[in-house]
């Protein structure tokens, strides 16, 4: 088994190997956690965790009424997320390699990260200015049939994109050069589609990229008949919590 210890960032999103993640980062927990990374070596990577949060909030409140209008300040790593914060995290997360790194003259920093490798969340420590943790890396097995199961599920993400154009009201281009490495495939689908945290998060977890196809056929199915019965798409996330500030 191999562990690591990273820098940990919750998001109330989920984060897929290959994906691209800009973050807006102000909150003084998460500066300190990036002016430790700028001094990593320029030529190491500066890598830090991210896990999305099964309960508590991305922004801790900072002042009455902020981000929500009950809010009570709270100050220190754990804020938002309770006395164990392990139990507000989804235990599968994804490390991130911070490619871009900017301080603005405020001490805010502007963030261009790319996910990398899955990892299992095995402990939390809140001990200093910001969350680190304790990590297992999760291989990406292939599983059984992932070549014809990702030739399918690309062949039905078209058909979803075309219908879910056809909602919006706008075109999507259909040239787009789409890969066809299997679990390339699988994790581009589960980041693309309109689904809720919990269901991305099933997806990230998935014990191997057939199962993680297999999932995404059936989603691609179900939501695709979905928007050709409904005149307007769901939005999952507006009911879910308060808006982000990052």
């Amino acid at each position: 088994m191999t562990t690591v210890r990273l820098p940990l960032f919750p998001l109330n999103s989920v984060l897929f190997p290959g994906l691209v993640l800009p973050l807006n980062v102000f909150e003084e927990r998460y500066r300190a956690m990036l002016r430790t990374l700028l001094k990593t070596p320029e030529d190491e990577p500066r890598r830090f965790a991210v896990v999305a949060i099964r309960d508590g909030h991305e922004v801790a409140p900072s002042a009455p009424g902020l981000p929500d209008p009950t809010a009570v300040p709270e100050r220190g790593p754990t804020a938002g997320f309770g006395p164990d914060p392990a139990k507000a995290f989804h235990g599968v997360g994804c490390v991130a390699d911070a490619a871009t790194i900017r301080e603005r003259a405020d001490g805010s920093f502007e963030v261009l990260a790319t996910g990398t490798t899955r990892v299992r969340l095995l402990s939390v420590d809140a001990s200093g200015p910001f969350l680190t943790a304790e990590l297992e890396e999760l291989p990406e097995e292939p599983g059984d049939e992932a070549g014809a199961l990702a030739e399918g599920v690309l062949r039905s993400f078209r058909q979803y994109q075309k219908r879910l154009a056809g909602a919006r009201e706008r075109s999507l281009a259909t040239g787009a050069e789409l890969p066809d490495e299997p679990s390339v495939v699988s994790y581009l689908v589960a980041a693309a589609m309109v689904l809720d945290t919990p269901t991305r998060q099933r997806l990230l977890q998935a014990p191997d990229t057939s199962s993680r196809l297999r999932d995404e056929l059936r989603l691609l199915r179900s939501e695709t008949s979905i928007i050709r019965s409904l005149p307007s798409l769901p939005a999952p996330e507006l009911t879910r919590g308060p808006t982000s500030f990052n």
